[in-house]
């Protein structure tokens, strides 16, 4: 992520650009997104059959291509799009296209820094990783889930290993998938293998495998544990580097750390866990009964429980409070250490906590976005509302939006909307 400290915090309003102007000059206006500093609004557009640029700040790119699509804004706040000219696809960094070219390309991921961009690619039948530009070596027939570390340097996908016919059941049985960490496959073969994930210093790798119809288990490094289960889901890694994964076993589930019970309480689902800040604390969604979801802290379920929805948990910066979306019925809201606002919304986007324990959320109310900061609705509506930021004293949120076509950037105070 960029450094917020450089950021503009002066609290206030800035129309940061008009974009009315070019959307009469082009055929179509593609999802805007916006930096993370507030600072640009970039658009695809389409200015005529077969030619699309780019719209920053209400303004066209000089260049164009035949295709643009999947805009992003990288962590470092570079501009990136994957882009086709002459039926070959690229990646476009601030302008200028890389130079290698391939089939197709798709998923692009950053570091966390934003000095890696990493995409996957297909050319001459064969699928590589990319990461800025460069290639990996050798390619797979095929490949699906793909993880890049933090830092960038590795990237870490599921690949199919062994060319499997059509119908070809018992090389499907004996296993043609494995993960692949910076072009070397591990050297066994699964039915199949899902989510690969780095530790945070990205010197590991876990992922889900198959080892047969039945048989479910967890993968770091190559080395499977030793327990199989009737299914998994994707781990995570803890604070001393265990992995941590929901498990099926007995017809329940639980959460299991390096092979072993995390969780003693049997849940009729479990997913979604995530670490506190200091490690010290992990939250999860589960389902206690059927069409009964909630948020379970430390294999202590929340009270409240909802019929639809619960989505994934988010902690506060220090590790006290967990909130998360939650929905029953056609009504979304947020709940916090299990109690549910009282405002009920059309749709809610994850929260964030600020860095004093705010919590803040983007919702969509009667086809207007509205910024909700600790169950209070902000009296300003968007027609299109970007994800906040908080600054880094905690003081002030970022909120960066559209309305009646201007681009619009304000700081406001958090105790102003408390």
């Amino acid at each position: 992520m960029s450094d917020k400290s450089k950021w503009d915090w002066n609290i206030g309003k800035r129309d940061v650009a008009e974009l009315t102007d070019v959307e009469g000059r082009v055929q179509q206006v593609h999802e805007y997104v916006a930096s993370h500093d507030g600072e640009r609004v970039a658009a695809p557009v389409l200015i005529e059959e077969g030619k699309f640029s780019l719209a920053v700040n209400g303004a066209l790119m000089d260049r164009t291509w035949e295709k643009v699509w999947m805009i992003r804004f990288t962590p470092g706040d570079r501009l990136t799009a994957i882009v086709m000219d002459d039926d070959e696809w690229t990646m476009m960094v601030e302008g200028e296209t890389w130079g290698s070219t391939f089939e197709y390309v798709w998923d692009p991921r950053f570091s966390a820094g934003g000095d890696v961009v990493a995409v996957l690619a297909k050319k001459d039948f064969e699928y590589r990783v990319v990461q800025n530009d460069r290639p990996w070596e050798k390619g797979f027939i095929s490949l699906r889930d793909f993880a890049l570390s933090p830092g960038g340097r590795s990237a870490a996908v599921t690949v199919q290993t062994v060319e499997l016919k059509e119908a070809d059941i018992f090389t499907f049985a004996r296993g043609t998938w494995s993960v692949a960490v910076d072009g070397a496959a591990w050297p066994a073969n699964y039915l199949n293998t899902w989510t690969p994930i780095f530790s945070p210093d990205g010197t590991k790798v876990a992922a889900q495998v198959r080892r047969d119809i039945l048989d479910y288990t967890i993968c770091v490094d190559g080395k499977e544990w030793p327990a199989g289960f009737s299914c998994v889901w994707e781990p995570i890694f803890g604070k001393g580097g265990q992995t941590i994964a929901p498990v099926r076993s007995g017809g329940h589930w639980f959460l299991y750390e390096d092979g072993e019970p995390l969780w003693k309480t049997p849940y009729v689902q479990l997913w979604q866990q995530v670490l506190s800040p200091d490690g010290e604390h992990v939250a999860a969604v589960a389902a206690t009964s059927f069409g009964r979801w909630t948020v379970v802290v430390d294999d202590r379920p929340w009270p409240a429980h909802w019929t639809h929805l619960v989505e994934r948990p988010v902690f506060s910066p220090d590790g006290r409070h967990v909130a998360a979306v939650v929905k029953s019925g056609d009504r979304w809201s947020v709940a916090i250490d299990g109690k549910q606002w009282r405002e009920t919304f059309d749709m809610v986007w994850p929260p964030i906590f600020a860095p004093g324990g705010e919590l803040i959320a983007r919702a969509d109310r009667n086809g207007r976005r509205v910024l909700v900061v600790d169950d209070r609705v902000l009296e300003q509506p968007f027609d299109v509302l970007f994800e906040p930021e908080t600054s880094p004293d905690g003081s002030s949120v970022l909120v960066k939006g559209i309305i009646d076509g201007r681009y619009l950037r304000e700081v406001v105070p958090l105790n102003r909307l408390r």
